[in-house]
């Protein structure tokens, strides 16, 4: 990003002021998640420990310092941040630069998808428990001051939620721009906290040796071990929208954040909730909210509930922006999306989507009713992530040409760590790791399917379809009543005839002057650049094909394209207000006509492509302009 606005000709001085204040905004987006697991990490790690003697403080806290500087500063800060597509992270990115997407099926890159959609699935699941075990930790701490109010902490928190939810329709500018200040205020107060809670027990500081870590977990036995790493994994939960969300700050801004604010805050939290239960052992029972001096006990609840709902928000929108990504890649059947900021292109809302994660998150609330309940169910979907977000950057690692021997080494190293995190974490499966794995399988399953029938789907219309030269010599043939105007035909192909329009001609023996074959292309790039998003093709016979690409980050407007296309000379004299949008209507019939996938998961794609998002109301075109022509394809 700085190297970006230097040579847009910005002095230094404007470079390190638009740094910092994309850092300022990332600390809300980025590091909400993260910035709260103070509420409840070490809590959990400790008590997974049972009795808090000073041996398990100091085990517990050096290994929550060091699991922080390895994989949060370490590996995603300075390593993965390099692994970007065009200035865009995350799993899409990766599987993009992998060109997973065009594999051939049956090849290893086609398993590549698999394990990409996988991690994309396990986001969801992630994207459920956070906002549910945040607000439900910051709430909890009403007990302190008031044990009675103990059961008003689960209705508390489930109309926290349902409004958040509620509100996502319109939009979340107003709240997006007091994001990062707020944040700022947080992990500055965090920060203030743990410093009392050191005073208060300097000798915490010398948890700072990864000694105290290594020999805890060989003296505690390999089950409470496990327990204790499962549950430390909490404080780590978060740190994957670092890469997810680097795309919209840039990777200097992103790393600044991190370095300057909030990995210094995290660690004199952690080190002073360490320092108060050296101190007082019974204060294991909520040490980050006894760090907090009597009279701030209530308004510190309050902060911490603010604190939460932003870390939840920037999860919902994190879920909007995948599922916009996996639509673009042919992932995920087309839903309907709204841009809920005229100015700002990454503000949308996609219904379904909101609706789907609301019902999971107050699901989540109502089944297991604590944060210390649901800690059983958190860790498990982000630990197998970060391991798949490693292999994955590995490849890509691998495919730009560096060393294979420092690849291995240096990934070996991280996966090995995140592979015993996640068997940490499998050992809570019982007690709630089930839920989110459910989700997140349950989404992949869907995906799968929706890529497979897609491709089922595909493979039948092409050997339908016409071949241009064939089309032409038929239309100069058979000379049909020319209609004076233009048409558009949507299709989803960059060669061959639409099936739409050659039945068309075929029964109703008419044609436009001029007829647009338009084809909406996603590309591996994130954004494409208005002089490369057009490609006009001549046909013959007054057809032109219209191919316009759009990066996988990107909204296809198809409009606005169109009145881009209509000013080059060979499409002059077009006016895009007065065109006939030919949309095609497939009805999907499952059979075992074909091979490929199940008659029921055929049945399925069947389904989800009869729901999907109309392709008119997708792209923009005033209904008023639409003719639909239906087609049925047995698969």
């Amino acid at each position: 990003m700085t190297e970006t606005l230097q040579t847009a000709g910005l002095p230094r001085q404007g470079v390190r002021k638009q740094t910092a204040a994309a850092a300022l905004t990332a600390l809300g987006v980025v590091y909400g998640d993260i910035g709260t697991s103070t509420l409840y990490g070490l809590k959990q790690a400790v008590e997974a420990a049972g009795a808090p003697t000073p041996d398990t403080v100091m085990g517990v806290v050096s290994l929550i310092l060091w699991a922080l500087l390895l994989i949060v500063a370490l590996k995603y800060a300075i390593l993965i941040l390099r692994a970007d597509n065009h200035g865009e992270g995350g799993i899409v990115a990766l599987l993009a630069l992998l060109d997973a997407r065009r594999a051939p099926r049956g090849s290893w890159r086609a398993s590549l998808l698999i394990v990409g959609l996988i991690g994309a699935a396990l986001l969801y699941g992630d994207g459920v428990i956070t906002p549910a075990i945040s607000v439900l930790s910051a709430i909890e701490g009403l007990k302190i001051d008031a044990p009675g109010l103990a059961p008003m902490v689960v209705p508390i928190t489930i109309a926290i939620l349902a409004s958040l939810f509620l509100v996502q329709r319109r939009g979340t500018e107003f709240i997006g721009s007091i994001f990062g200040p707020v944040m700022l205020i947080w992990f500055a107060a965090i920060g203030l906290l743990g410093l009392l809670g050191i005073m208060q027990t300097p000798g915490i500081l010398a948890a700072i040796s990864p000694h105290y870590a290594v020999a805890y977990l060989l003296h505690a036995g390999p089950g409470v071990a496990f327990a204790v790493l499962g549950a430390a994994f909490l404080a780590l939960t978060g740190a994957e929208a670092m890469y997810a969300d680097m795309g919209h700050f840039g990777r200097l801004p992103i790393q600044l954040g991190w370095f300057a604010i909030v990995l210094p805050a995290l660690m004199l939290n952690y080190f002073g909730q360490g320092g108060l239960l050296l101190a007082d052992p019974h204060a294991v029972e909520n040490p980050f909210y006894l760090l907090v001096p009597k009279w701030a006990h209530y308004p510190m609840v309050a902060f911490a509930t603010i604190a939460t709902v932003i870390a939840s928000q920037s999860i919902i929108s994190g879920a909007y922006s995948l599922t916009q990504q996996a639509m673009q890649q042919g992932f995920l059947p087309r839903m309907r999306v709204q841009h809920t900021a005229s100015h700002e292109k990454g503000q949308i809302y996609i219904p379904v989507v909101n609706w789907l994660l609301a019902a999971g998150t107050l699901a989540a609330v109502l089944t297991f009713g604590s944060s210390d309940a649901l800690g059983g169910a958190y860790g498990i979907a982000v630990s197998m992530l970060m391991a798949i977000t490693t292999v994955l950057a590995a490849l890509v690692a691998l495919k730009w040409g560096y060393n294979p021997l420092l690849v291995a080494a240096v990934n070996g190293f991280f996966l090995v760590i995140e592979l015993i995190f996640v068997a940490a974490n499998m050992t809570k499966l019982i007690q709630g790791g089930w839920f989110p794995l459910l989700m997140a399988g349950v989404i992949a399953f869907l995906m799968l399917t929706w890529r497979t029938g897609w491709q089922l789907l595909e493979d039948q219309r092409s050997k339908l379809r016409q071949r241009e030269d064939e089309f032409v010599a038929w239309v100069l043939d058979s000379r049909p009543i020319r209609l004076s105007g233009a048409a558009a035909i949507f299709t989803a192909a960059s060669t061959g005839i639409p099936l739409g329009l050659t039945h068309h001609l075929r029964h109703n023996r008419v044609l436009h002057e001029r007829v647009l074959l338009i084809a909406s292309i996603s590309t591996d790039k994130p954004r494409v650049e208005p002089e490369q998003r057009i490609r006009l093709v001549p046909v013959g016979a007054g057809i032109t094909r219209v191919l316009f690409h759009f990066g996988f980050m990107e909204t296809p407007n198809v409009m606005e394209g169109l009145k881009l296309a209509c000013l080059e000379p060979e499409l002059r004299g077009i006016d895009p207000q007065n065109i006939t949008y030919y949309f095609r209507r497939v009805m999907v019939i499952p059979s075992n006509a074909t091979s490929g996938m199940a008659v029921w998961r055929k049945s399925l794609f069947a389904m989800m492509h009869l729901n999907a998002n109309l392709p008119a109301a997708y792209f923009g075109v005033p209904p008023a302009q639409v003719v639909e022509v239906g087609l049925e394809v047995e698969i």
